[in-house]
């Protein structure tokens, strides 16, 4: 039984950085892509990045390109979420996902990628929660 445990979120000013970590234990955490998702309140989930089982490989939303970067390092088992440029509108719970059945589409755009994972995902964390506010 995979469990992937996030951490990192907290409340910070616009314009701030903060660092999400995605943990994984209980399997081989390099057999799986990863995907990072938020939910804000009375919104729907809305995929944020992606980064295939190796690292090498990685897609954005429009909305976090140029801001936000996803990386995993497998010897620890941990995919982090660096974000920079905070703003009020990327306030929401944080959720990272494990996907390890239908694969990486390198071809694929972020939304074909994310839209995969998010459907197919067999693991999911709890959630943390980034607050942007001044």
């Amino acid at each position: 039984q995979l469990q992937l445990v996030e951490s990192g979120g907290g409340l910070v000013q616009p314009g701030g950085s903060l660092r999400l970590s995605c943990e994984i234990s209980g399997l081989n955490a390099g057999a799986y892509a990863i995907g990072w998702f938020r939910q804000a309140p009375g919104k729907e989930r809305e995929g944020v990045a992606c980064i295939n089982n190796s690292g090498e490989s990685t897609k954005y939303a429009d909305s976090v390109k140029g801001r936000f970067t996803v990386s995993r390092d497998n010897a620890k088992s941990t995919i982090y979420l660096q974000m920079n440029s905070l703003k009020p509108e990327d306030t929401a719970v944080y959720y990272c996902a494990a996907e390890g059945r239908v694969g990486w589409g390198e071809r694929m755009t972020f939304v074909q990628m994310i839209t995969i994972i998010a459907r197919a995902a067999e693991y999911w964390g709890q959630g943390t929660q980034v607050t942007v506010t001044s």
